[in-house]
Formats: C-alpha cells, structure tokens, sequence
C-alpha cells in the first residue's frame, strides 16, 4: 500500500488547520453561518465553474442523492465548527470535532458495513484519543464552553457521516468534481442566511479575502486533497490523519492568536502527532478489506 493517500489526506488536514485561525481575524459581527456561506460559495462555485469549464461533470447522471446528503452534512459541520470556535476557541473546538471523527466512522464502519478495524488504526486512534484528554486538560487560558463543546461533539459525529458519504462518492465521480458539486449545493443551501445575519463587514476588502481563502485553500485544495487521499483508504483511517487539523490548529492558536497551552497539552499535541506517523507509516504493511461499490448509504 503507497503512502501517497495519506500524505493527500495529511496536507489536507494542515489546510484545514488554518480555518479557525483565519476566523479569528474577521471582525466580531462576522456570523459563523455567514463565514460558512461564504467559504462554501467562494470555494465550490470557483471549482464548479473550472470542472463545467472542462466537461468534467455530467449533470443528467450525476449522483445527486449522496452529493446532497454531503452537502447537507458539510453545511451542518461548519456552522457548528465556527460557532464552537467562537464559544470556546480555537484548540478546543478542533480538538473535540476532529478527534471524535474517527472514532465515530470507526464505530459505524464496526457495526453497520461490518469492517473490523486494523490493529494499526486501533492504537493510533488510542493514543489520537489521549492525546486530545491531554490537550483539553488544560491550566492555560483557553476557555471550555460546554456547549462549544457540544457542537463540537455532533460536528464530530456529521464530519464522519459526510467522509463515509464522500467515500461513495468517490467510487462514482472524481475527487475535485465532488467537491466541486458538494460545496455549491452547501452554499445554495447557506444562503438564506445572508438575508437573516448582518453582512456589512465583506464590504472589507481584507475580511473578502480572509473568505476567499477558507474558499479556495481551506475549502478546494484541502478538500480535493483529501478526497483523492480518501479514494484509497478506509474512512476511518482518513479521518485519524486528520487529526493533523487540530494540531496544527493548536499550534496556530498559540503562535498566532495568542491562546496559552499548558505543559500536559504539549504532551497532548506530541502524542497526536505519534498517532498520525504510526498510521501513515502502520498502514503500509497492513491490510483491510476495501469497501465495494454501492455498499456505503449514509
């Protein structure tokens, strides 16, 4: 088994990483529903129109039932994901939406496809999960909100449901057509927001180019990044890889934001990164069953 899926997936993941970080730099008025409508839009819309461009998507035979159940559960996992970083900052929220995916695509791919996990998925999911107690049993100042936390949960719960649908997806169409057409329904989906939430702050050249970058870096590279990565391995294993988003989030939030990390975070971060090397480099010699076309329907 190459490597190269899980370099895919990783990059993927560091991309994702900065999402929150850029968030923190728009101003107060900036609705997380309205940043979510706007990456979507900026993000899809410029693949779209390159994938239409080319003859890339064909409309008529297009699967359009999954993509809209992907759709739905990218639209539902940003407005959570940025309302978490808002109640309770940046590491926090990545930590718990992020490091809970896996664990719960692992449980799914168990109990309803019947796909046992590898024993090399197993104990980097462990020590991914100890390292996240580690980085949410903090003494600096990051502020736990418990509801922040609770949308994290179920971000964490719909991010796996929207990787299980993508890896579908995947076996039908290719990776930046997906994105393409995910993420313009996602921001079809978004915009009545832009009628209910104040919008006057993207007259701001600065805060337009803040979303065209969670558009077009955070969105089309890392998303396409990922789903080429996610072509070749199992869900649950790309979904541990991703643990890579709130590290670097982590590291982003104390470097950029100012967010204060204690020690045992530290060791929280160094045990992330552990599980992420034992997975990209476990996973070559290890072997699991692929799942076959038409039998993932999230």
């Amino acid at each position: 088994m190459t490597v190269l899926p899980y370099i895919f997936v990783l990059f993927g993941a560091i991309l994702w990483g900065t999402t929150g970080t850029a968030q923190t730099f728009l101003p107060d008025s900036a609705h997380p529903f309205i940043i979510s409508a706007g990456r979507s839009a900026s993000g899809g819309l410029f693949l779209l129109i390159i994938m239409v461009f080319l003859k890339k998507i064909k409309f008529r035979s297009w699967p359009w039932k999954h993509t809209l159940y992907a759709a739905l559960c990218i639209s539902l996992f940003q407005l959570l994901f940025f309302s978490s970083v808002r109640l309770t900052g940046v590491a926090i929220a990545s930590v718990v939406a992020i490091g809970s995916a896996p664990v719960f695509s692992g449980l799914i791919e168990w109990v309803f496809l019947k796909m046992r996990p590898t024993k090399v998925w197993g104990i980097s999911t462990g020590l991914a999960i100890i390292g996240c107690m580690f980085l949410f049993i903090t003494k600096g100042e990051v502020s736990i909100n418990p509801l922040g936390i609770l949308y994290s949960l179920v971000a964490g719960i719909i991010f796996a449901l929207y990787t299980m649908t993508s890896k579908y997806l995947l076996q039908k169409e290719e990776a930046i057509s997906i994105v393409a057409m995910t993420f313009s329904l996602s921001a079809l989906l978004l915009t009545p927001f832009y009628f209910i939430f104040d919008v006057s702050w993207l007259k701001d050249v600065g805060n337009i180019g803040i979303i065209f970058y969670l558009g077009l870096a955070t969105t089309s590279v890392a998303y396409v990044l990922y789903g080429w990565g996610l072509r070749k391995i199992p869900a649950s294993s790309a979904l541990t890889l991703s643990l890579a988003e709130p590290t670097t989030a982590a590291l982003l939030g104390v470097i950029v934001v100012g967010e204060i990390l204690s020690a045992t975070s530290w060791v929280g971060i160094g045990l992330l990164l552990g599980s992420i090397a034992i997975l990209t480099f476990g996973s070559k010699s290890a072997s699991r069953p692929t799942v076959k076309e038409g039998e993932v329907s999230v």
